[in-house]
Parts: C-alpha cells; sequence; structure tokens
C-alpha cells in the first residue's frame, strides 16, 4: 500500500505518457502481489526465508504440552477450591429455599433408587458366582456369605451407590448447569441479584451428601440379598450356616466405614458436577464435554479417595480391635 501511495503521488504519473504506462504496470504489479499476499502465495525468497528458519524440537514441544497441562491443572485447582469455598460459606450462612432442596432431593435420591438396587443386586450375585468355586474347593461354602457381605459393606456398595450416582445424576447436573450457562441464564440470575451458586449449587451438594448414605445402603442390603439367594437356593448352601457367618464376619464398625466413606463420595460428585457445568464451554459440543468429564473426574477422584480413606480406616479399626476379624 505505501508502495502504491508513492507511485500514484509521483509527478511523472500524470505528466509523462509514458511514465503514466510504467506507473500503471507497477500499480497493476502492486494488486497482483497484494492479492498473492492474501491468498499465501509468497515469493520465493519469502518462502526461502521461512524455509531457513529451525523447527521446533520434538523434546520442545514436549515440555510444552507438560507444562501446559500443569498450569491447566494447577488453574482448575485452585478454581475448583475458591467455588467449593464460596457453596461452603453459602451452605453455613444461609440455606436455599425448602422447594428448591425438595427438587433435587427427588431427582437425586428416589431416581436413583431403582438402577442403585439393581446394580446392587447383580453385584452380590455375581460375588457369589466367583467365590464360590474357591470356597468349595477347601470346603467352606458357608463361609461365603462373611466374604460377600463384607466386601458389599465396606468397599462395593458405597463405591457403587457414588458410580451410578455419578453417571446418572453427576452427567445430568453437568448437563443442564452447562446448558444454563451457554444460554446466560447464570448471568441472568446474577443480574437479577440472585447468587448462582447459592440457588444453584447449594441444593444439588446438599441432595448429594444427605441421599447418598440412603442410597449406599439401599445398595448394601440388595446385595446381600442377592448374594444369599444365589448361594442358598440355587447353590444349596445351608441356610442357618451361611446367615451364621455373614453375621460374624459383618460388624458395626465396616457397616459404618462405607456410610461415611459415601458422604465424601456425594460431596465429590456435587462438586466436580457444578464445576464443570458452570465452566461449560460455548456451544453443544461444550456442554457434552462438561457432561462427559464431570463423570470421568467424578469416577476418578472417588476411587482416590475411596483408597486413601480405606487406609485411615483400616487403621483406625485395627487400633480398636487388634486382633480383627476372620473369615475362616
Amino acid at each position: 500500500m505505501v508502495l502504491l501511495a508513492a507511485i500514484l503521488a509521483s509527478p511523472s504519473t500524470f505528466t509523462n505518457p509514458q511514465g503514466r504506462a510504467d506507473r500503471y504496470n507497477q500499480t497493476c504489479l502492486c494488486f497482483q502481489t497484494a492479492y498473492d499476499w492474501d491468498l499465501g502465495r509468497v515469493s520465493d525468497s519469502a518462502n526461502s526465508l521461512y524455509s531457513s528458519a529451525k523447527p521446533e524440537s520434538a523434546f520442545v514441544r514436549w515440555v510444552n504440552q507438560w507444562g501446559s497441562a500443569v498450569v491447566d491443572g494447577i488453574t482448575t485447582i485452585g478454581d475448583m477450591t475458591l467455588f467449593s469455598w464460596k457453596m461452603l460459606k453459602w451452605l453455613f450462612t444461609r440455606l436455599p429455599c425448602r422447594g428448591t432442596v425438595l427438587v433435587n432431593f427427588y431427582q437425586v435420591g428416589a431416581l436413583s433408587l431403582p438402577v442403585v438396587a439393581l446394580t446392587g443386586t447383580f453385584i452380590g450375585m455375581v460375588l457369589a458366582v466367583q467365590s464360590y468355586a474357591q470356597f468349595h474347593a477347601i470346603g467352606l461354602d458357608s463361609r461365603l456369605g462373611a466374604v460377600i457381605n463384607s466386601t458389599l459393606v465396606k468397599e462395593l456398595g458405597p463405591v457403587l451407590a457414588a458410580t451410578m450416582l455419578a453417571g446418572r445424576v453427576g452427567g445430568a447436573m453437568a448437563a443442564v448447569l452447562g446448558t444454563m450457562r451457554v444460554t446466560e441464564q447464570i448471568d441472568a440470575l446474577t443480574a437479577m441479584g440472585a447468587d448462582p451458586i447459592h440457588y444453584l449449587v447449594v441444593p444439588r451438594f446438599l441432595a448429594c451428601i444427605l441421599l447418598i448414605p440412603s442410597l449406599t445402603i439401599m445398595a448394601d442390603f440388595m446385595g446381600i440379598v442377592g448374594g444369599y439367594f444365589y448361594s442358598v437356593i440355587i447353590l444349596g448352601i445351608d441356610h442357618a450356616a451361611y446367615l451364621n457367618h455373614s453375621r460374624d464376619g459383618v460388624t458395626g464398625f465396616d457397616l459404618f466405614s462405607g456410610i461415611f466413606k459415601s458422604v465424601f463420595f456425594g460431596s465429590i460428585i456435587a462438586i466436580v458436577s457444578c464445576y464443570r457445568g458452570f465452566n461449560c464451554e460455548p456451544g453443544a459440543e461444550g456442554v457434552g464435554k462438561a457432561a462427559t468429564t464431570a463423570f470421568v473426574y467424578s469416577f476418578v477422584l472417588i476411587l482416590a479417595v475411596d483408597l486413601f480413606l480405606t487406609i485411615v480406616m483400616n487403621s483406625i479399626y485395627y487400633t480398636i480391635y487388634p486382633n480383627g476379624t476372620s473369615f475362616l
């Protein structure tokens, strides 16, 4: 453009006919060069100049990728911590209205009950199928109930209930809140003077932490019933011996530890799902991604926290009961 202005400003452009022809050719060349540049067709000298630059090494790209992942992870942890802190402040200063809480209680608890009960039943039966051969080989068929019930009460019941809740409720919460973020409904709440965290997050958090213990108890009960049905009715294990060993193999501390862990699982599901929904990317793809990542992150955190809490609860148990409980 600067070259074109200099050509047109030259006096010979308007006085000399030959000069006008030369300036015309130069002007056409300028326009062609600008057109080629817009289309990405640069000259050979420019191509050689760009090609002479050294490409980025694979090690540098690897460092950049990992550095970006670490920074993004730290940023996400900080944002989620601040998000949780805001939610807890509202939780201890002003509870949400009763109607909002009851709707979330129904969606989280009542609608999740059938799938949790069905899952627990089949898990108890699968445990009976998988364990029977080993116990039958050493003549300890009647001890099968102690192993099934202890496994369900301490580990599988809480984890399965939390997994079902993360898949059915966590993904739904992330999708709903993500849609509200994309359609600017959350911004509208803020503009009307309502705090979105108090109105949208706190009821869902209360529903998760208060109802997941009930769902865990239901999963434990149905798993015990399923294991009993398959062991006694189908495999023919003695009824009285099965119940006696089941009672001796499960203590009140085992039941308490499973319910205690479920409270942490419920809080993880609520916080992660609501956070992913609030920070949803634009568009339908962003809503789907928020729902998927909410379930994946919740499930991974549930397993990690379960490992930590199991170590802690085992240490407490063997401190209180040094002799422990033997299935044999």
